[in-house]
């Protein structure tokens, strides 16, 4: 790996907007939450929107509710902060020792751990203010994943499956979404929430190719390294079982023709990241985990033009 700048993070895209823009004092904590790879904020919010998206299909005279889409993004931003912030406080030691993480904030020595707590308070404080927006079940949701998001960056440590945890909190927004326009759960939502666990487990797993020596190293488990050398094979069968729950929920909901096609796309943005994944070669799974956004847009689109139609 490449030498890091000083003062910057190295798995952060070379000329960031906080590189470049941010007041100096803020960098250190711009990069805590992960304002300069904003990746990370689509993926906890695509889901959200499939939720809403998936509820206009089945209450059509409803219709999409736009203003908490917006809500869900300030949402998804400020709590994909806060669970960054905590997940790097406790794992300030694994992180000084793998090459892609040590340059972090607090392993770097910019922000102290006790800092970077009230950082992440702050930051939770200000999402639960938007929550409390949304209909009781839906308050009461949210506040449940918090769980999972505390428990999350301890499973690399005692299962090899982390990317199972980080899926069921990834996929949060899918109930949000759905509970924010219902009030309710409903089978529906089951499927898209197990068909998104599903796909976040995959494209995770894309994304620990990274660190897999390292984390041979010090000893911590991810599926990357416990799929090996079929990790291709695990990933399309991940990719396969989410395509096949999101058509089953869509159809529940007596959505059909529109959305399957429109999907196609998808699944062939899936199907080129297994095809192509290549962890030899320099920052090939991180641009395929990166192309993720567009598989969560090309689902919004195919869910919204079915409610459409």
């Amino acid at each position: 790996m490449t030498d890091t700048p000083p003062g910057t993070v190295a798995d952060a895209q070379a000329g960031n907007w906080v590189d470049r823009h941010a007041p100096q004092w803020l960098k250190p904590y711009a990069r805590l939450a992960r304002w300069d790879r904003p990746i990370g904020i689509w993926l906890l919010w695509w889901p959200c929107i499939w939720g809403l998206a998936l509820a206009a299909v089945a209450q059509p005279q409803a219709g999409f509710d736009w203003i908490a889409a917006i809500l869900m993004l300030v949402g998804a931003a400020l709590m994909r902060g806060a669970g960054c912030t905590f997940n790097d406080i406790v794992d300030r030691d694994i992180d000084d020792k793998v090459a892609r993480t040590r340059s972090r904030p607090i392993p770097s020595g910019q922000v102290t751990a006790r800092d970077a707590l009230y950082f992440m308070v702050g930051q939770a404080l200000v999402a639960s203010a938007i929550l409390f927006q949304f209909n009781r079940f839906t308050v009461w949701a949210g506040v449940a994943s918090l769980v999972l998001v505390a428990i999350y960056p301890f499973m690399k440590r005692i299962t090899w499956w982390p990317q199972a945890f980080l899926g069921l909190a990834f996929s949060y927004g899918a109930l949000v979404g759905w509970s924010s326009q219902t009030g309710s759960l409903g089978w529906a939502l089951v499927l898209l929430y197990a068909g998104t666990v599903l796909w976040v487990i995959g494209y995770d797993t894309l994304y620990a190719l990274q660190d897999i020596e390292d984390d041979a190293l010090i000893g911590v488990k991810s599926t990357a390294r416990l799929f090996g050398e079929h990790v291709k094979l695990a990933v399309a069968v991940l990719y396969t079982g989410a395509y096949l729950l999101w058509m089953a929920a869509v159809l529940l909901v007596n959505g059909g023709i529109v959305f399957a096609v429109l999907a196609l796309v998808a699944a062939g943005l899936m199907a080129w990241q297994v095809w192509t994944v290549d962890a030899a070669q320099p920052d090939n799974p991180r641009l395929r985990f990166y192309s993720n956004h567009y598989v969560g847009l090309a689902l919004a689109l195919a869910l919204l033009a079915e409610w459409v139609w």
